[in-house]
């Protein structure tokens, strides 16, 4: 059974922030525990968000906190198993065979949201992996959420077509027998140099929790990122309304130029768009010229327009109507 044994702390980002641990059923390497990060708001209770970093990350991204508290939501960020401030010594960074192995904390995350904490109205979020992953928890549990917002979601494999079909029956045939072997994937860093502060960024987020270059690509994992976009390609059943915000351009360039500030270097951005219509039935697709993959990292300016963007979405899609505002 999942359980807590820790009350809330200040988090590592400092107050008003707080942070708690979630203890998971143990795996193969043995305790597995995630983190609930909370930041309150001061407006009245009811309304709150959930959001689920990416790979190789961990929630840092205070603006986006900042933007929804601004407007009256309890803002919650959950750092999934052996990822950041979740991370054990004894456990292999970021890997699990099975994207659903975090429907134990998501799960366990909500119900603390809604049953524990008293609100009503959620809004989940998702960033890269983690927009992949909660759009797969939403169709699979029906939660009742008030709407979905994706950051930059990795909705299909990089790459061409021909590699992307090569690639996936090698790596199914892999992925079962061989779980844990290391898939090479050079990683010319300039995703960090974009961001951080030592690395001519802005942020200064813990580089011991948001490595680079990340972790291995274990097979296993991405059998299972595999897995779970063939489902999004099939179609899922999504009810509530989604924004899938995705940048303007993408460059895999392998050396460092100025332009690779105002790119996704991460993801392709045009499979992005292609593949989030088939998320749900009420699908807005915002793209972001001079965006990072992260969008809430972008540039000040840029920033600005991915929060006009989500206010545009949030009024237009998720707060409650009023009956003398409707036709007839």
């Amino acid at each position: 059974m999942t359980t807590s044994t820790s009350a809330w702390a200040v988090d590592v980002l400092g107050r008003p922030y707080r942070a708690e641990t979630i203890e998971l059923a143990d795996d193969d390497e043995g305790e597995v525990v995630a983190t609930l990060v909370h930041r309150p708001s001061r407006g009245p209770r009811g309304k709150a968000v959930l959001h689920v970093h990416g790979f190789a990350d961990y929630f840092f991204q205070t603006p986006a906190a900042d933007y929804w508290v601004a407007r009256g939501y309890d803002f919650y960020a959950l750092d999934l198993r052996k990822y950041g401030r979740s991370l054990r010594d004894h456990q292999t960074p970021n890997f699990v065979t099975d994207l659903g192995a975090y429907y134990e904390e998501i799960d366990e995350a909500y119900r603390r949201v809604t049953e524990r904490d008293g609100h009503d109205h959620v809004v989940v979020s998702g960033h890269s992996t983690g927009g992949l992953v909660m759009p797969l928890w939403a169709h699979d549990r029906q939660p009742g959420i008030a709407a979905m917002v994706l950051n930059s979601p990795w909705l299909d494999l990089q790459g061409s077509a021909l590699v992307r079909a090569v690639g996936a029956p090698v790596i199914d045939a892999l992925g079962a027998p061989s779980p844990t072997a290391v898939l090479r994937a050079p990683d010319p860093g300039h995703y960090a140099r974009t961001l951080h502060r030592s690395l001519e960024g802005e942020w200064d987020y813990d580089l011991d929790m948001k490595l680079s270059p990340g972790p291995p690509i274990r097979v296993g994992w991405l059998r299972a990122v595999i897995q779970g976009q063939r489902r999004v390609a099939g179609g899922l059943g999504i009810e509530v309304p989604v924004l899938v915000l995705a940048s303007a351009r993408t460059s895999f360039a392998r050396r460092w130029s100025e332009d690779l500030r105002v790119v996704d270097t991460v993801l392709d951005v045009e499979q992005i768009a292609t593949r989030a219509v088939r998320l749900g039935r009420s699908v807005t697709v915002v793209r972001v010229e001079e965006g990072v993959h992260d969008l809430v990292l972008s540039a000040p300016l840029v920033r600005g327009q991915v929060l006009a963007e989500m206010s545009r979405f949030v009024r237009g899609y998720v707060l409650p109507v009023s009956p003398s505002a409707l036709p007839g």
